[in-house]
């Protein structure tokens, strides 16, 4: 199905009372139906598995600081830093979506860069940046285009577009911060060569269920207490209307009705994910899972008995979520990556498409 079609399908699905929506018999975007789903053995939300915890073998901490390396770039996390903390003074906004593009590179194909193609290898444009959950919405990939031609000016062809999104994730995460998280984030991914829209269906969505949550996150090794530490993440950003307006009922009443008079009837308006420090990567979002002014049901579904405890441990405990927050996305930036030994892995030289 083309991407365009199936982008529309998944859209008119989110608001029709019908049966579920699924493409295929392998491609299932559960998480991001309004409607009740149904997804027929086989697909691949039915056949996730645990999968075992990602190891970042091949990786190593201040990667490209070795002398007697062919990789060696000193400057190359400054500038990636400096690339990061220009768009974030100017635009927040940006910096959230960094952390963002990380988490949906990393959750398909692995922490690879994928996300950055628009032609691959085989000659495919219906890439990951076509995905439902994707298209018309990451953002930042100029902030990472931009670091990889200073880059590339000084050490080329050694430091990966890969490596690149999870240092600009980690420097977005210390500046929205205030400084309060500083994630040790290793280097020495490679950049894959393939990506396609479709695999996108394996990306939680905002009308996820705790079960498929904690699915989804199993699936790339990662742990229910990892699901609910980076959710905080949705402390920052911004969501349009369409993705919480079934909601109103069940959130805080003063809180809805400030959320309705922003929407005004339009699914296309958006919002501010924290009415409280909405610039700001901090606790307040586990402080508004409990008091019922987060936006979409996966948050909300964090009040579960299942959840609950991590919850208000995230909420009341000084640093502990920050700490928590910084472990979870080194591990998260160990999934499935590349290594040089990998066929199919390279080091682009522009992000957005494969060498030769």
């Amino acid at each position: 199905m083309a991407t365009s079609k199936l982008a529309a399908f998944v859209v008119l699905a989110a608001f029709l009372a019908g049966p579920a929506a699924c493409e295929g018999a392998s491609i299932c975007f559960n998480g991001w139906l309004r409607t009740p789903r149904f997804c027929p053995r086989g697909s691949r939300l039915n056949r996730r598995q645990r999968g075992a915890s990602p190891s970042g073998l091949g990786l190593g901490y201040g990667y490209y600081n070795n002398r007697r390396s062919p990789s060696y770039c000193p400057r190359a996390e400054g500038i990636v830093r400096g690339a990061v903390s220009e768009a974030v003074a100017a635009n927040p906004g940006i910096g959230a979506g960094l952390i963002r593009l990380f988490f949906h590179d990393c959750f398909v194909r692995g922490c690879d860069a994928s996300v950055l193609l628009t032609m691959t290898n085989s000659k495919n444009n219906d890439t990951e940046r076509e995905g439902p959950p994707n298209k018309n919405s990451l953002r930042g990939f100029e902030v990472i285009d931009t670091a990889k031609r200073a880059i590339e000016a000084a050490c080329p062809g050694r430091v990966s577009c890969a490596d690149i999104v999870a240092f600009a994730a980690r420097d977005a995460s210390y500046f929205l911060s205030n400084r309060r998280i500083n994630i040790r984030m290793p280097g020495g991914r490679y950049d894959g060569r393939e990506s396609f829209a479709n695999e996108t269906d394996q990306l939680p969505g905002p009308f996820s269920n705790v079960t498929e949550l904690q699915a989804s996150f199993a699936a790339k090794g990662l742990t229910s207490d990892e699901m609910v530490t980076l959710s905080g993440a949705h402390t920052i950003g911004r969501a349009r209307c369409m993705f919480f307006s079934s909601r109103f009922s069940e959130m805080d009443p003063a809180f809805a009705a400030k959320l309705r008079a922003q929407c005004n009837g339009n699914d296309n308006a958006n919002v501010n994910q924290d009415d409280v420090t909405p610039d700001v990567l901090d606790k307040q979002y586990y402080r508004n899972v409990i008091d019922r002014k987060v936006l979409f049901t996966s948050d909300a579904v964090l009040n579960s008995t299942e959840t609950m405890r991590q919850v208000r441990e995230n909420a009341n405990r000084a640093g502990a979520w920050e700490r928590k927050f910084e472990r979870a996305m080194e591990n998260m930036g160990k999934i499935g990556v590349k290594t040089k030994a990998d066929q199919g892995a390279e080091i682009r030289r522009v992000c957005s498409r494969v060498n030769n």
